[in-house]
């Protein structure tokens, strides 16, 4: 696999666009606006742009998108484009958020299934538009709520769910086939997602039917969050036959979102967070490929996950350049010929990170700041963390402020009138240069780590260069080490004060009054592990034991589990129990030991 190295940024205060070179690129430029004019007039006839005031808050009408003026000669201006083309610097759609604005997705989930429903049911009636699960400890490991290590965990970061009975309750009364669903979950996704798609069933829909997004970035949990249970090569053949089942059945549906943001919540730079993530996306890809799968297919089912943190700019471009970087190594490396396929699209959530429990009221301009970073950088769909999550779950009150924060940049800012309106800016678009640059830097050496590994012993070579790379990293702690190192040098900085946290570092008197925070009752626990245990009793035992059996012997095959693991969910296996029998075959990762 080549590398393109072949990156400028800038230097100077006109960065990328003073070092590009003097070719006279005017004609190029305009035949540039011309194909923009023609998509945006075709989006407008086909009723795909907004019926909306697109004006400032004075009356003063703007234009859907600015470039250079007519006639003016901007050497490099192919690497900034116009929005919806190739390279998709400034977006992947003509209309910009005209056309739709990004999706409200709040990340919730606590207690008990009944309990988040009804969090979920506020959410939507606030005006939301997407559900984001997110899920305790124990389902998280892939075990149930009654499990000796589930003791004091269940409920309390996330919603507690053992069983379709759960999902049943998690989604009572929201009709699965119209509203996208998100699951942050990654060790058991794929038992996680047969649950969905068995609520489904039982509400009357198709799998064809379901849109929504499944996390299942496993590499991720190698390098930095830490909630993996098997051994890498069992669970990139769960994440394979995942790719297979939504491509032949499910052609709305995204099977993976590959996240950095856990990368950067763990202490990595942006460029760090960018490249990491996008290694493990193009890891994908070659899985994908591995599988016989045509990439200009399975490719737009991949979604990506990102941190929006508080370096206003830096930010920004660090979502540009993603998009630029993800759409060349599709088309150039994968061949990759659907402008669909060559899309990044990304979620965005505030950074958690960021948030402090000194003066917490701090945190909601925080987050409304990282909120429109990611707006400014093209997100597809956004969720603003409360201003409480420091301390705890959010409270009602601090969820319907974070709810809001994204309203009011949606409705009263202005920032959805124009596509990709910071583009062209020397700053931003150096930025983007440089992050790009640092990226590819990265790439060239994951891929050299695969490249001194054994290639005789080590099949990941046979998916790919990339993946052998990440698996080599993992395995020698080089991911874990550079994060760690990345996290080291800013908390010196702040400890030195070249950085500075508002109400923690410097400001740091305060008339705030202690947050009432949300606790979840260990009475939850009690009490959903006594609905499990019912619910064990009044199900048809050897038919779960049949279907168990027959997943087992699946999983010694090379045969699709998750027909198997659709019939065992059917019959009301639990996660614990189904996540079992796929230990007992394939076994536990233990993280070597670092030196």
């Amino acid at each position: 696999m080549e590398i393109d190295t072949n990156v400028n940024f800038g230097g100077d205060s006109q960065g990328a666009l003073a070092n590009a070179g003097d070719i006279d690129n005017q004609a190029e430029i305009e035949q540039g606006r011309q194909r923009w004019q023609f998509r945006y007039d075709e989006a407008v006839a086909a009723g795909r742009v907004r019926d909306a005031d697109f004006t400032t808050l004075s009356g003063v009408e703007v234009d859907p998108v600015y470039g250079p003026p007519a006639g003016e000669n901007v050497p490099g201006f192919e690497r900034i484009g116009w929005p919806g083309e190739y390279p998709f610097t400034r977006g992947l759609h003509a209309t910009g958020y005209r056309g739709k604005p990004w999706t409200i997705r709040q990340f919730a989930g606590f207690g008990n299934a009944k309990q988040t429903n009804e969090r979920y049911k506020m959410i939507l009636a606030s005006g939301g538009a997407g559900l984001s699960v997110a899920f305790d400890m124990p389902t998280l490991m892939g075990r149930d709520s009654d499990d000796p290590r589930s003791l004091g965990e269940v409920g309390h970061c996330g919603v507690a769910i053992d069983s379709a009975a759960d999902t049943d309750v998690l989604f009572k009364d929201i009709p699965l086939g119209e509203v996208t669903t998100s699951m942050t979950i990654n060790g058991p996704a794929v038992p996680l997602f047969c649950m969905y798609l068995v609520s489904a069933e039982r509400q009357g829909f198709e799998h064809s039917q379901l849109d929504g997004t499944l996390q299942t970035d496993i590499y991720k949990e190698y390098i930095a969050q830490k909630e993996w249970i098997f051994p890498p090569e069992p669970h990139l053949r769960l994440i394979g036959d995942l790719m297979e089942y939504t491509d032949q059945h499910m052609p709305k549906y995204k099977p993976l979102s590959v996240s950095g943001y856990h990368i950067r919540e763990a202490g990595a730079t942006a460029a760090q967070e960018l490249a990491f993530t996008l290694a493990d996306g193009l890891a994908y890809v070659e899985l994908g490929i591995s599988r016989g799968l045509d990439v200009n297919k399975f490719a737009p089912g991949l979604s990506f996950f990102f941190d929006a943190h508080l370096d206003f700019f830096e930010e920004i471009a660090k979502f540009r350049a993603a998009r630029r970087i993800w759409a060349r190594w599709l088309r150039d490396h994968f061949g990759a010929t659907a402008e669909r396929a060559q899309w990044l699209r990304f979620h965005t959530q505030t950074a958690g990170v960021s948030l402090t429990a000194q003066q917490p009221d701090n945190n909601i301009v925080r987050t409304a700041i990282e909120a429109l970073a990611g707006v400014l950088g093209g997100t597809n769909s956004l969720h603003t963390n409360a201003l409480d999550e420091v301390l705890a779950l959010p409270s009602e009150k601090a969820a319907q402020i974070a709810l809001r924060t994204q309203q009011v940049i949606m409705e009263e800012t202005g920032v959805t009138n124009v596509a990709d309106p910071l583009g062209g800016s020397w700053y931003l678009e150096a930025l983007t240069d440089k992050i790009e640059a640092e990226a590819e830097a990265i790439f060239a050496k994951i891929i050299e780590l695969g490249e001194k590994a054994d290639k005789q012993s080590d099949p990941a070579h046979a998916i790919g260069p990339m993946t052998a790379g990440i698996l080599a990293g993992i395995e020698d702690g080089w991911f874990t080490s550079e994060i760690a190192d990345s996290a080291f040098e800013y908390q010196i900085a702040l400890e030195e004060g070249r950085k500075a946290q508002v109400g923690v570092t410097l400001h740091t008197e305060s008339i705030d009054e202690p947050l009432e925070i949300m606790r979840i009752s260990h009475e939850i626990e009690r009490e959903q592990n006594a609905t499990l245990g019912a619910r064990r009793i009044a199900r048809d035992e050897a038919t779960v034991q049949s279907a168990l059996d027959t997943l087992a012997l699946v999983a010694d095959t090379d045969a699709n589990v998750i027909p198997a693991m659709l019939e065992a969910v059917r019959a009301e296996a639990t996660l614990g129990e189904i996540c079992s029998v796929l230990r007992i075959k394939w076994g536990e990762y233990r993280e070597p030991a670092r030196v």
